[in-house]
């Protein structure tokens, strides 16, 4: 149905592939999808604006700087830059950086994003950590 093919690209797909398919059409949407990605950047290397997460050297830079940040911290900066520009919610946060499948009833999300924050933000112009007020929080260069 229509409505479910909407429904699936609202909820994040990329594109959706009606049965019975052909197994022609199939490769070819993959190879499209294949070519979206930057040429020559690494997919371990996420970019917002002026701060880099290096995954392989486990590192984060901003405008140059050493960011040093604790494990679960990177975790947490690392599962948002993947999604820049989008809205994470706290669900997102405990299943895919603490692992929690349930919610605890704790503030150690806003925690950890508050030291996130302080450490990514502070004392540079432009923010880079929002909070989606009743939604999550995203992170996105204000400047574009």
């Amino acid at each position: 149905q229509v409505d479910d093919r909407v429904t699936g690209l609202r909820s994040g797909g990329d594109d959706y592939l009606a049965k019975p398919y052909a197994f022609t059409e199939l490769l070819a949407r993959v190879e499209a999808l294949a070519r979206r990605r930057r040429p020559g950047e690494a997919d371990t290397v996420y970019r917002v604006g002026d701060l880099e997460l290096d995954r392989l050297g486990h590192t984060v830079t901003r405008a140059g700087q050493s960011v040093p940040l604790q494990p679960r911290e990177f975790r947490l900066l690392e599962y948002l830059m993947k999604n820049a520009g989008q809205v994470v919610t706290r669900t997102m946060l405990l299943e895919n950086v603490w692992d929690y499948h349930f919610d605890p009833q704790t503030n150690v999300i806003d925690v950890h994003i508050s030291r996130l924050r302080g450490k990514i933000d502070k004392g540079f112009e432009t923010p880079l950590l929002h909070t989606v007020r009743g939604a999550g929080y995203m992170i996105r260069d204000s400047a574009r």
